[in-house]
């Protein structure tokens, strides 16, 4: 059996015997297993969590914005889901909440929460550092309204986190194409800076020869995250260099962000270069 399955069932129909359960397989959570010796990934678990609720829960959360679409869901990401149950395995969240038929759907033969749903639930849970990464991602991966999410807020107006979700929703943007881009973004928002516009096409008279991950196109200001794929791939590296030539060319300033950069330097370095070019800060 190459997909995860429930044991007991397994044991009744007379596909398995106590023996080959026990040798040939893997206890994944209680009474849930799968064929011994291979990776598992996140889809799997998830898997493996609805059947351990007997096929009873709704899957919700990180894994749910995951069936989504969702990139940057790592494969060891807690499964979270609605149902009513006290106790859940390690590995496991279950949350007891309220959910609308119309909240859910089915992704994969899984019935997971709607996308909206998906987005009212990580913005509620969720600190705002973490929530807006993720929505961020989940809007990338399929684009859902705000309204939406804000109605469902309506309907269920005693649970918890509603402030924090009403807080994160006007930050989604789903141009941001990696969580350290969302975290750049907000570290410019919360010191002040204007909000940048994301995924800012620069072309020139040959066709388009960049978009660049966020900037301020009044002022031709720009800032970048540069990943570890910009160092390793050396392909890769002369071309962002060419590229870096071509949008300077086109009279962009372009402020490059490293993860070794200190936050207050790369704040420093953005507010210099927007007000090198006629902005200023409001007092």
């Amino acid at each position: 059996m190459g997909e995860a399955f429930i044991g007991s069932e397994a044991l009744a129909s007379g596909a398995l015997t106590r023996h080959e359960l026990a040798r040939f397989h893997d206890r994944l959570l209680p009474d849930v297993y799968r064929a011994r010796g291979k990776p598992l990934s996140l889809r799997e678990r998830t898997a493996a969590a609805w059947l351990w609720s007997r096929r009873r829960a709704v899957i919700a959360g990180a894994a749910a914005a995951a069936l989504h679409g969702s990139q940057w869901v790592d494969g060891d990401e807690p499964v979270e889901l609605i149902w009513n149950n006290g106790r859940s395995p390690a590995g496991l969240i279950v949350r007891n909440e309220a959910l609308d038929d119309d909240e859910v759907t089915r992704v994969s033969g899984l019935p997971v929460t709607t996308v909206a749903r998906t987005a009212y639930d990580l913005g509620r849970h969720l600190p705002r550092d973490r929530a807006i990464p993720r929505l961020d991602a989940l809007s990338r991966a399929i684009c859902f309204s705000r309204e939406d999410v804000l109605l469902i807020a309506k309907r269920h107006l005693n649970a918890r986190g509603l402030r924090r979700l009403r807080e994160a929703l006007p930050l989604v943007d789903r141009g941001a194409a990696s969580p350290k881009e969302t975290w750049l973004r907000l570290l410019l928002i919360d010191a002040g800076i204007p909000v940048p516009t994301t995924q800012i096409p620069v072309q020139n008279t040959w066709g388009l020869i960049a978009m660049l991950d966020m900037g301020w196109e009044e002022f031709m200001v720009a800032a970048e995250y540069d990943g570890d794929l910009h160092r390793t791939d050396r392909g890769r590296y002369a071309w962002d260099r060419k590229r870096a030539r071509l949008v300077a060319g086109m009279g962009w300033k372009v402020v490059s962000v490293i993860k070794e950069d200190n936050p207050a330097d790369v704040i420093a370095r953005v507010r210099a270069a927007l007000t090198s070019r006629g902005w200023r800060a409001r007092d």
